[in-house]
């Protein structure tokens, strides 16, 4: 994916920043907790395209 296109995509919902996920090809917005698929090359901005993040399990070494 182009830089330049990455630096004024913004989340279709919230309009926050959004960040590129290469492994997962996804942008992902931590605010609505959304990750919008990018296929061949393209983001798919489209809120039922997008799949919902969920939470991360709590690292048992870390204090809570």
């Amino acid at each position: 994916m182009e830089t330049r296109l990455l630096e004024i995509l913004v989340c279709p919902l919230c309009k926050g920043p959004l960040h590129y996920d290469r492994e997962q090809q996804e942008l992902i917005c931590r605010a609505d907790k959304l990750a919008f698929p990018v296929r061949d090359g393209i983001p798919v901005m489209l809120e039922n395209e997008a799949r919902e993040l969920t939470p991360t399990a709590p690292n048992p070494s870390t204090p809570i």
